[in-house]
């Protein structure tokens, strides 16, 4: 049994300069399937077309920042504590 699990996303290089991300939630053949494309301007710098509503950056220093930020920003996190709803006490009968 594997310990580690199957990663949601991938970054798949197109060509020397270009890079897709995938969601394997998707199905190939889904446009949701492919979230970003991602193009070199410069050795320590590239750019994102999101192919999604993503509140992100459009410039990173590489394409694995990319990945990174894709799989922070869409991951689930359970580090804080959920919010106390306040409750009211019982309604007295008269």
């Amino acid at each position: 049994m594997s310990e580690t699990p199957d990663p949601r996303y991938s970054l798949r290089r197109v060509t020397s300069t270009e890079w897709v991300i995938n969601d394997f939630r998707y199905e190939a053949h889904d446009p949701r399937h492919v979230v970003a494309c991602v193009y070199e301007l410069e050795e320590t710098e590239v750019e994102v077309v999101w192919l999604r509503d993503l509140p992100l950056a459009s410039r990173y220093s590489s394409p694995f920042d990319v990945l990174e930020e894709v799989e922070r920003v869409n991951s689930v996190s359970r580090a804080t504590r959920p919010v106390a709803i306040p409750h009211l006490p019982p309604l007295l009968a008269t």
